[in-house]
C-alpha cells in the first residue's frame, strides 16, 4: 500500500531505539505507578530502571537496543521474523515464565506455543460505514466494538437537532458544552453500549444479528432507540434492543489504559487513522526483544455466561479475538447521489472503554457544532457507558470540579436530569485531522489532545 521499500520503513524507529529519546512526563509517572509489577520482569527492570532499581525519571535518555535489533530483523526478513524463529521463541519463553525476577515468587505461566505464533494470521475486515447527516462515517469492524458503537450513537443522535445545542463560547478549548447536549449524547451512548455488550464479539465465532452490521445500524431501528430517550430525565441503565437474534447474555465490558492513536494524511491525500493497544499501561508487564507483551486476554469477558445462564458473545474461546473499544474513524462527505465522496475528517483516541465517548464527542464537535479540529479535540470529554454514571472531564479548565462539580452549571444541570455525574479526570489522547479550505485552497487542520503529549505536525497541503 505504499511506494517505499519495506526495509526503509523501519529505519527511523531503529535509529530512535538505538540513540534513545528523553522520557516524557506520562512515561515517568507510569514507571513509578507500575514499579512493583515491572520489577517482576528482568528485561523490563534493565530497560526502565537503574541498577539500584529506582525508576528512570523525566528527561532521562531511554535507549532500547534490543528493540532496535527486533526491528532490524523484521526489516531484513519480513513479518515471518516476528512470528517464527528466535523472536517468537523468546516470546513463548517469556509467556511461560514461572518466577518473579527479583523475589522468585511463583508466577502463573501462559500456554502459548511456537505453533500458536506461527499460525497467527492478521485479518482484513470490511469497515462499518454508515451515513450521518451530510456525511459518511467509517469505523473499525468487530471484534472491535468501536465502529459499531460510534455508528449506532450517531444514528440515534441523527434524530435530534444537535446543531442548536453547540457549546457556549467555544474558544481554543472548545467552550462549555450545554447540559441538554451532553444529556442527549450520553443517553444515545447508553443505548449503543447496551447493544455492544449484548451482541458484539469476534464475528468469526459469534455473528452479529442478521449476519452483518446492517441490522444494528438500520435507520428505523435506531429511530426506535432514539424514541426511548426522554429530554427531561436520564434512563440510567439502558436495555439492549430486540434484534431477533439467538439468546445471548449481557457483557460487563472492560477497560484498559495502554492504548495510543494517530491520524495522518499524506501529501497525496492518503489517510490512516490507527489505534493500537497493549491493554493496560504496560500490558502484561512481561518484556522481550525490547517490547512489552500485551494482556489483551482481559478484553474477553471472564464469565462464559451471564446470571441467567445465557452465553456471553465475548466469552473466551481458542483462536477467538477479544472485543475492544478501539474506534479509529474516517469521515467522508456525502455526494449528491448519496454515495461516499471526498475525505473530510479522521479521528480516534486511546482511553479503554471510554474511547467510544471520546470519538463521538469529537465527531459531534466538528460535524454538528462546526468546531475546528483543535476545538473539538480539546473540548470537555463527556459521555456514558451503560450505567447511571455520566462522565464530565474534571481535568478541563472549563469544568469546575471542586466539591464534585457542585458549583458547575453543566454538572448540576445533568444531575437535575437524573444523571449520576463523575468529574474524574479523563485520559483521552484524541488525534484529529479535518480537511478544510483556506484562502480558497484545500488545507488540513489538525488537533492534538492537550491531555496527553500529542502534537500536530504538517508541512504540505493535501490535494
Amino acid at each position: 500500500h505504499g511506494k517505499l521499500p519495506w526495509r526503509d520503513l523501519f529505519q527511523p524507529a531503529i535509529a530512535l531505539a538505538t540513540n534513545g529519546f528523553p522520557i516524557g512526563g506520562r512515561l515517568a509517572a507510569a514507571l513509578e505507578v507500575s514499579r512493583s509489577s515491572l520489577l517482576a520482569d528482568a528485561e523490563a527492570t534493565r530497560t526502565y530502571f537503574h541498577p539500584d532499581r529506582t525508576a528512570k525519571v523525566l528527561g532521562t535518555k531511554l535507549a532500547i537496543p534490543a528493540y532496535a535489533a527486533t526491528l532490524a530483523a523484521i526489516a531484513d526478513q519480513g513479518a515471518d521474523a516476528f512470528y517464527t524463529g528466535t523472536i517468537a521463541q523468546a516470546i513463548v519463553e517469556k509467556i511461560n515464565v514461572t518466577a518473579h525476577a527479583q523475589t522468585g515468587a511463583a508466577i502463573t505461566p501462559g500456554k502459548t506455543t511456537p505453533a500458536d505464533l506461527a499460525g497467527y494470521r492478521a485479518r482484513k475486515r470490511d469497515p462499518v460505514c454508515t451515513t450521518y447527516r451530510a456525511y459518511w462515517v467509517c469505523g473499525m469492524s468487530p471484534p472491535s466494538s468501536g465502529g459499531l458503537a460510534v455508528a449506532q450513537t450517531l444514528g440515534i443522535l441523527e434524530n435530534f437537532d444537535l446543531g442548536r445545542l453547540a457549546p457556549v463560547a467555544p474558544g481554543v478549548e472548545g467552550g462549555k458544552p450545554q447540559a441538554q447536549a451532553v444529556h442527549l449524547v450520553s443517553e444515545a451512548e447508553r443505548l449503543a453500549y447496551a447493544d455492544r455488550n449484548r451482541y458484539v464479539a469476534d464475528t468469526d465465532f459469534v455473528p452479529l444479528p442478521g449476519g452483518s452490521h446492517e441490522a444494528m445500524t438500520d435507520k428505523a431501528y435506531l429511530r426506535s432507540r432514539a424514541d426511548q430517550i426522554s429530554p427531561a430525565a436520564s434512563m440510567g441503565t439502558a436495555q439492549p434492543g430486540n434484534l431477533g437474534s439467538l439468546p445471548r447474555g449481557t457483557s460487563a465490558g472492560s477497560t484498559g489504559a495502554g492504548t495510543t492513536h494517530f491520524t495522518i494524511v499524506d501529501p497525496a491525500g492518503n489517510v490512516v487513522s490507527m489505534t493500537s493497544t497493549v491493554e493496560s499501561g504496560f500490558g502484561s508487564f512481561h518484556m522481550t526483544g525490547g517490547f512489552i507483551l500485551n494482556n489483551q486476554l482481559t478484553d474477553f469477558d471472564v464469565a462464559p455466561t451471564d446470571a441467567e445462564g445465557q452465553p456471553i458473545a465475548n466469552r473466551v474461546a481458542p483462536l477467538k479475538r477479544p472485543r475492544s473499544s478501539m474506534a479509529p474513524t474516517l469521515v467522508f462527505r456525502k455526494n449528491a447521489d448519496g454515495s461516499r465522496g471526498a475525505f473530510h475528517m479522521g479521528t480516534g483516541s486511546p482511553g479503554g472503554g471510554a474511547i467510544i465517548q471520546y470519538v463521538v464527542k469529537t465527531l459531534v464537535g466538528v460535524l454538528d457544532w462546526n468546531l475546528d479540529a483543535q476545538q473539538a479535540t480539546s473540548m470537555v470529554d463527556f459521555g456514558a457507558a451503560n450505567s447511571p454514571t455520566t462522565n464530565v472531564g474534571g481535568e478541563h479548565p472549563n469544568v469546575n470540579a471542586a466539591n464534585s462539580g457542585g458549583a458547575d452549571p453543566l454538572v448540576t444541570g445533568l444531575r437535575a436530569l437524573g444523571h449520576t455525574v463523575s468529574v474524574g479526570a479523563q485520559s483521552s489522547g484524541i488525534g484529529t485531522v479535518v480537511r478544510v479550505r483556506a484562502h480558497g485552497a484545500p488545507a488540513l487542520q489538525g488537533g492534538a489532545d492537550p491531555r496527553r503529549e500529542g502534537l500536530v505536525l504538517g508541512d504540505a497541503i493535501a490535494p
